[in-house]
């Protein structure tokens, strides 16, 4: 059967677009479906626009600091439609570089909804159909507000970009990384924040100390951290909102926002009824090679439920089309990934937790904590932790877990280590650089047994 293209990508996000270009520069003749936005949650109304918003935020400790080293500022204040403005033509500015990318590999675009007619066929908001070789499905995930009464009277982390006026008081909803990362953010541009969270600590998922440490850091900043306490239902309460928690207590604000979890994006695609295997979220189940139990229809990124980071959805979408359209066998590895958060103060990590390499053996444990030199003369008191989780004897490094100034981009270069086996003598064998703070993970402190 001769086909139309031999490749259809189905989401315009990272991992699609990746694809889509790579496996269009190998020779294949590919087409691409976007029902919103190029670029999908990353550049849209994810990390772009989030990290814009964290280096906004950031200007508030930037004009307290100053003053401890001699600087007089007076009347800084923060104008949110400024600023949205400006983010606003940068995300765009983005999103025309990834149309014109595609368009130059030769990628038809299809500005349309695209769903599955069967494992060869995809058919369009139009009812047009584009019969193909391959699907990749790269829809991505959308937020999951919880299901309580009122819930529609709350915001979602997509809604916050489009607020016109900043809200005075803010209840956010949730204890992972994105709730905690708009927490500070809103607290750094001068909203009065609670955070309300169901779990006995923020941050699930991530190492003990860091959960402990940065939740301490965010109190210290004037965050009113709530936990053990979940949400019952919200109410419209003369233009604000009043949020009754399980426990009958109540809060007055001008806005609430859910990050309470995202799930992926295949319902109504037809994926099932062309014999595609979803999982209990409905994300597409895939094996090593991104392929789901139909032979022609892969999936990358986010609607796979497997690691939820626009780095490790390029890398899947370039996998994909290498293996596929390059013959170049290629597979990733999802064992080692590292990450940035950018709470406030930011966490940067790699590898295994110490509770997590404890449950595989005995565990050493090297640490510090610190007030960097930036904050003596400003007068803050809030720390930086460095901590290496070790195998006992050979003390080989299999985590490294940062809190404070620059951990994202301390942690890129930490996790090239790892990945080479690096020990922690090989940490101490590094000159450091000084005066940083970075140089505190070579000059650690003999390690003690977890």
């Amino acid at each position: 059967m001769a086909f139309d293209v031999d490749l259809f990508v189905i989401g315009g996000g990272s991992g699609g677009v990746r694809a889509a270009r790579v496996a269009a520069e190998a020779g294949a003749r590919v087409a691409l479906a976007e029902e919103y936005r190029m670029g999908g949650t990353c550049v849209i109304r994810g990390c772009v626009p989030k990290k814009l918003f964290v280096y906004a935020s950031a200007f508030a400790d930037a004009f307290e600091d100053a003053r401890g080293f001699g600087w007089t500022l007076e009347g800084a204040r923060f104008d949110w439609g400024r600023f949205r403005a400006a983010r606003d033509a940068e995300v765009a500015r983005l999103e025309g570089a990834y149309t014109d990318r595609l368009v130059k590999a030769g990628v038809t675009i299809h500005p349309s909804r695209a769903v599955v007619a069967d494992a060869h066929r995809v058919r369009l908001a139009d009812g047009r159909e584009v019969t193909t070789s391959h699907i990749l499905v790269a829809t991505g995930g959308r937020p999951a507000p919880p299901e309580v009464p009122g819930a529609e009277l709350g915001l979602t982390s997509d809604d916050v970009f489009e607020l016109t006026e900043q809200p005075r008081s803010v209840a956010v909803i949730g204890g992972g990384y994105i709730a905690c990362e708009f927490a500070g953010i809103l607290n750094g541009l001068g909203s009065e924040v609670t955070q309300i969270y169901r779990g006995p600590q923020i941050l699930r998922g991530f190492d003990d100390e860091v959960r402990g440490h940065v939740a301490d850091a965010m109190r210290a900043r004037g965050i009113a951290l709530e936990l053990g306490r979940d949400i019952a239902r919200v109410e419209a309460a003369e233009g604000r909102r009043r949020i009754t928690l399980t426990n009958g207590e109540c809060h007055l604000v001008d806005a609430v926002l859910f990050a309470t979890g995202r799930v992926p994006m295949t319902a109504g695609l037809g994926l099932e009824p062309a014999g595609v295997k979803l999982g209990k979220k409905g994300e597409v189940v895939v094996g090593d090679w991104s392929q789901s139990s139909v032979p022609s229809i892969y999936a990358v990124g986010d609607v796979t439920d497997r690691i939820a980071l626009t780095p490790v959805a390029i890398r899947e979408g370039q996998a994909f089309a290498r293996t596929v359209f390059a013959a170049e066998p290629t597979r990733v590895d999802h064992a080692l990934v590292a990450t940035a958060v950018f709470t406030q103060p930011e966490i940067g990590t790699v590898g295994l937790t110490e509770a997590e390499a404890r449950a595989r053996g005995k565990v050493e444990i090297a640490r510090t904590a610190f007030r960097p030199m930036l904050n003596i003369l400003a007068r803050r008191d809030e720390r930086m932790l460095m901590k290496l989780v070790l195998e006992a004897g050979s003390q080989r490094v299999l985590g490294v877990h940062i809190v404070g100034h620059g951990a994202g981009e301390m942690i890129q270069l930490a996790a090239v280590a790892i990945g080479m086996g690096a020990t922690k003598a090989d940490f101490d064998r590094t000159v450091a650089v000084h005066p940083t703070a970075a140089e505190e993970l070579v000059t650690l402190p003999a390690p003690v047994e977890a």
